[in-house]
């Protein structure tokens, strides 16, 4: 492709269903849990441990995804990460015993949902529009990414319901087979910026050897653990949190929905102020904002209202920092190895929400309460905010050199 896309167009439009699907089929995994548990009697630690799989083996690949999209196009990996995505919800409906759904849910759908993703899709969006684009772009796909939340899971609930667990899906796996129709137009986004100077001549091991020296990248990549941590956390333990205070489980699932629809708002404000603003400035109001937030949440007295303003708050800033830091990436280190750099730092967050959700459990049974885990959120989401003003986001020198050459 020579001349950059709109925003409005195909292209983009597809690319941000496909970020819908992705992220929508696997939301709506948790809602399993118990029909599937309650089908094989083996209690929810079992179907529990596939889905913590999915996400730890979703991590580890997609680094190898996102360089697998720069090297051969991401046209060609989605398509295999479709596959492979509608592959573990196959088996995962036909599964006869713990190992077939450890398979199927765990490391299928990890894989699918790596090179079906952010990591592969954002980067792909970003070549495929004009520079001064690029920053909304990415909080497009974002804000489209939960989206998909709010629209895929109320359907894979209602096949639920009306066809059973297992048909249901069945069902699930035909929409992520839509996931290759929505991954056509990206066939030309990888040649929009494929041909600038700072792409030429760079290999692989030379780009991972220039972010392993970098130290300003390794800042980028802990500040995405942090990330990881806090929202894997909130999305699994806030229910029983909320129960455990007495509220009604309506409350829990406004306040999940809230934190939905308001990330897609946080998402599109973010993409449009990393294009505008500094983008380390940016990542560090967010970061000291979910500390604010998450401090005044323990110390204020709780109600249904501060539960509500609390997600409110939180939804803003939920998938906020991913315009920021995958632009941060792509303006460090150029866009020729993005999708695996991006990736690399991807895996940092996933590693954090292994955390965030091991440690909830563990500090609940040692402890009795979520409330060191929540301060500890809040702790470390202010030295976040912190490292992230020292982070150099000039593009590294190698970059400079030939724009100035």
């Amino acid at each position: 492709m020579s001349q950059p896309v709109r925003l409005l167009s195909i292209a983009v439009a597809f690319a941000c269903v496909l970020l819908a699907l992705n992220f929508g089929l696997r939301s709506s995994m948790g809602f399993f849990m118990a029909p599937i548990s309650d089908e094989f009697g083996y209690g929810r630690e079992v179907f529990a441990f596939s889905l913590a799989l999915q996400n730890l083996w979703w991590g580890l690949s997609q680094p190898i995804a996102g360089a697998l999209s720069d090297r051969f196009g991401t046209l060609k990996t989605v398509l295999v990460g479709a596959v492979l995505y509608a592959l573990g919800l196959y088996v995962t409906a036909n599964a006869d015993g713990a190992m077939t759904l450890h398979i199927g849910s765990g490391f299928l759908m990890g894989m699918g949902i790596s090179a079906t993703g952010f990591g592969v899709v954002l980067p792909a969006m970003a070549r495929m529009v004009a520079p001064e684009k690029r920053a909304f772009a990415l909080g497009l796909g974002s804000a489209a990414g939960s989206a998909g939340q709010l629209l895929v899971v109320p359907v894979a609930q209602q096949f639920l319901s009306t066809y059973g667990w297992s048909s249901a899906l069945l069902l699930l796996a035909l929409c992520a087979l839509l996931m290759m129709l929505f991954a056509l137009p990206l066939n030309q986004g990888n040649g929009n910026s494929s041909g600038s100077n700072e792409q030429k001549g760079q290999t692989v091991k030379e780009a991972l050897k220039e972010a392993g020296a970098y130290s300003h990248y390794w800042l980028l990549v802990a500040g995405f653990f942090v990330c990881g941590f806090q929202l894997a956390f909130i999305t699994v333990h806030m229910p029983a949190f909320l129960s455990d205070k007495g509220f009604q489980p309506e409350v829990a699932v406004m306040c999940l929905a809230l934190i939905g629809l308001f990330n897609i708002f946080g998402c599109l404000l973010s993409g449009s102020w990393s294009g505008k603003y500094s983008k380390k400035m940016l990542l560090s109001y967010i970061y000291a904002l979910r500390a604010i937030a998450i401090a005044l949440f323990m110390w204020w007295p709780m109600s249904t209202t501060s539960v509500y303003l609390f997600a409110i708050v939180t939804g803003l800033l939920w998938l906020a920092t991913v315009p920021p830091t995958s632009g941060l990436v792509g303006q460090m280190f150029g866009l020729k190895h993005m999708g695996m750099l991006y990736g690399i730092v991807f895996l940092s967050h996933q590693v954090g929400s292994f955390c965030g959700v091991w440690m909830g459990g563990y500090l609940y049974d040692t402890t009795g309460s979520y409330d060191v885990v929540w301060w500890a959120a809040s702790i470390i989401a202010l030295a976040t905010a912190v490292i992230h003003v020292f982070i150099d986001e000039r593009p590294v020198a190698r970059i400079r050199d030939m724009i100035t050459a």
